[in-house]
C-alpha cells in the first residue's frame, strides 16, 4: 500500500522546483494529498466490509423467510387437529366396546366385566 505511493512521490519535481510556493508549502501539499489518499482507501475498504455484511445479513434474511414459510405450510391445517382428536377419542372408545365385549365371551359369564 505505501508502496505504489513511494513510487508515485520518486516521480514528483523536487519541491523548490516548483515556482510559486515555498518548499514547506510544497510538503504539506503533498503530505495532504497523500492523506487524502490513505482516507479514500480506507473508506472503499470499510465501504467493502459493509457490503459483504449486509450480504451475509440479506441471505440470513432469506433463509429466515423460507423457514417461516415452511412453519406456515406446516401449521396450514393445524384446524384438523380438534377432529383429529374427535376420531381418536371415537376409536378409543369403539376399541374399549371391543375390550368388554372380549372380556365378557373369554370369561364365560354372562355378567359385565369391569374394565382395567
Amino acid at each position: 500500500m505505501i508502496a505504489p505511493l513511494v513510487a508515485v512521490a520518486a516521480h514528483l519535481p523536487a519541491a523548490s522546483s516548483v515556482s510559486g510556493y515555498a518548499p514547506e508549502e510544497v510538503t504539506w501539499w503533498r503530505m495532504t494529498v497523500g492523506l487524502g489518499l490513505v482516507v479514500v482507501l480506507v473508506v472503499i475498504g470499510v465501504l467493502t466490509l459493509l457490503i459483504r455484511l449486509v450480504q451475509d445479513i440479506d441471505r440470513g434474511v432469506e433463509g429466515v423467510v423460507e423457514t417461516l414459510g415452511q412453519t406456515a405450510r406446516n401449521t396450514g391445517e393445524s384446524f384438523l387437529i380438534a377432529d383429529t382428536a374427535g376420531q381418536v377419542d371415537a376409536v378409543l372408545a369403539e376399541g374399549l366396546n371391543h375390550h368388554l365385549f372380549l372380556t365378557r365371551v373369554l370369561s364365560g359369564s354372562g355378567k359385565k366385566a369391569v374394565p382395567r
